[in-house]
C-alpha cells in the first residue's frame, strides 16, 4: 500500500510539474509572439541612446554600438528629428557627428538612431512632385505616395519593414526617380492610417502580400505593364510571398531586397540569442504565433520553398545585422544558381539592419544602378 501511495504521489507530482512547465513555456511563447505579431504602435517606443549636447556644429552622442556606426543616419526623439553625418571624432565615450539637417537634441535627451534619414513626404524632404493616392484593397483603401517619372511602363513599388513607414524608402527614391522610374510608396495593413487586419496582428507577410498585390493592380490600372518590388526587412518576406502567391506576380520584372527576412526561423533564433533566450524556445514562439495568426513559418524559407516566379533580384545585407541574420541571405545567394534564380548578392561590411545604404552609400547606389541597367533595362 505504501509503495502504491508513493507511486500515486510521484505521478501526481510529475503531472503538476508538467502542467507548470507547459504553462510557463506557453507564457513565454505568448510573450515572444506578442513581440513578433503586435504592431509597434501598441508597444512603447524605445530611445536607447543619449545626447550629450552640441560641440560646434556637431551633435555629440554617448558612445554605443549604434552611435559609432559609420555613415549617415536619422536621429529621432520625442518631438524632434535630425539628420547626422559620418563620425567626426570619437573620444572618451563621446561620439561627434555633423548635423546635416534639423535641430540638435538638447543635452540629456534620450534618442534613437534611425536608418530613415528623411522625416516627411517626397516634396518636403526631397523636393519631388508627388501625390497622395489611395490603393483599394480587400480591407479598404491603403494610403500611398506616388512619385511620377518619365517611364510610364515600369513602376517601382516599395514595401517597408515591420514597424517602419513609407519614409523608409525615401533614401532610394531620388536614384529611382533619376532613372525615370515612377515610385509607389505603399502602406499595408496595420500601418498608421491604413486599415487594421481583422485580428489586429501582423502576419509577417502571410497576409500582407495581398496589399502589395493591390498595389500592383493599382499600378496596372494606371498604365504600368511591369513593376519592380523593393522590400526592406519584413517587407522582403512580404515580397517573397507576393511572388509565390499573387495572381499578378507575372507583372514583376525585378526585385530589390534589403536585409530581407527569407527564413523566419533563423531570424527568430538570432533575436532569441540577442535576448539571452535559448534558441530551443523558437519553435514554441512559432507554434504560439502560428496558433494566434494562422502562420505557416515553413513557407517563408525561400531556399526550401522558393517561389515559382523568380525575376532578376538584387539582394543587399549588412554583415553586422543584429536583427535579421546575414547568413539567411548568404544561404539564398548560394542556393540561387541551383534554384534557377538570377540573383546578385551585395554584402555591406559592418552594416547593421537595413543600414547598407547609410554605411556604404556609394557602393549601394552603384550596385542598384548596375542592376537597373542590366536587369530592368533603364539607364541611371
Amino acid at each position: 500500500m505504501a509503495r502504491r501511495k508513493i507511486i500515486r504521489i510521484t505521478v501526481t507530482s510529475l503531472l503538476v510539474v508538467l502542467v507548470l512547465v507547459t504553462a510557463a513555456l506557453g507564457g513565454i511563447g505568448w510573450y515572444y509572439s506578442g513581440e513578433l505579431l503586435e504592431p509597434e504602435e501598441a508597444l512603447p517606443q524605445r530611445y536607447p541612446e543619449t545626447s550629450l549636447g552640441v560641440d560646434d556644429k556637431n551633435v555629440v552622442l554617448a558612445e554605443s554600438k549604434l552611435t559609432t556606426q559609420r555613415g549617415t543616419f536619422g536621429l529621432v526623439w520625442p518631438g524632434g528629428a535630425a539628420k547626422v553625418g559620418d563620425i567626426a571624432t570619437t573620444k572618451d565615450g563621446r561620439v561627434e557627428r555633423p548635423l546635416l539637417d534639423g535641430t540638435a537634441p538638447p543635452e540629456g535627451t534620450k534618442v534613437r538612431i534611425e536608418t530613415d534619414v528623411y522625416e516627411g513626404n517626397p516634396k518636403t524632404t526631397l523636393g519631388l512632385v508627388y501625390s497622395e493616392v489611395r490603393v483599394p484593397s480587400e480591407l479598404g483603401e491603403m494610403p500611398a505616395w506616388f512619385v511620377p517619372a518619365t517611364n510610364k511602363d515600369t513602376w517601382v513599388i516599395t514595401v517597408h519593414g515591420r514597424g517602419a513607414s513609407r519614409e523608409e524608402a525615401l533614401r532610394v527614391v531620388p536614384q529611382l526617380h533619376g532613372a525615370g522610374l515612377p515610385v509607389l510608396l505603399i502602406t499595408y495593413r496595420n500601418d498608421v492610417g491604413a486599415p487594421a487586419s481583422p485580428d489586429g496582428l501582423y502576419h509577417l507577410g502571410d497576409t500582407e502580400w495581398r496589399d502589395v498585390e493591390a498595389g500592383i493592380k493599382y499600378a496596372q490600372a494606371q498604365g504600368a505593364r511591369k513593376v519592380v518590388l523593393y522590400g526592406w526587412s519584413m517587407g522582403g518576406a512580404i515580397v517573397g510571398q507576393t511572388l509565390a502567391r499573387s495572381s499578378v506576380a507575372a507583372a514583376v520584372s525585378g526585385v530589390v531586397l534589403d536585409s530581407p527576412v527569407t527564413n523566419w526561423t533563423q531570424t527568430l533564433n538570432l533575436q532569441a540569442e540577442n535576448r539571452g533566450v535559448p534558441t530551443w524556445l523558437t519553435p514554441i514562439a512559432e507554434l504560439v504565433s502560428g496558433w494566434r495568426a494562422g502562420i505557416d513559418f515553413d513557407r517563408f524559407d525561400l531556399v526550401r520553398n522558393p517561389p515559382a516566379l523568380k525575376p532578376p533580384t538584387l539582394l543587399f545585407h549588412g554583415s553586422a545585422d543584429g536583427t535579421v541574420p546575414a547568413q539567411s541571405s548568404r544561404d539564398l545567394a548560394t542556393a540561387a544558381g541551383g534554384l534557377g534564380w538570377p540573383l546578385q548578392y551585395v554584402e555591406i561590411p559592418g552594416a547593421d539592419h537595413t543600414s547598407g545604404w547609410n554605411v556604404a552609400t556609394d557602393t549601394y547606389r552603384d550596385a542598384l544602378a548596375d542592376f537597373l541597367t542590366r536587369s530592368i533595362g533603364v539607364k541611371t
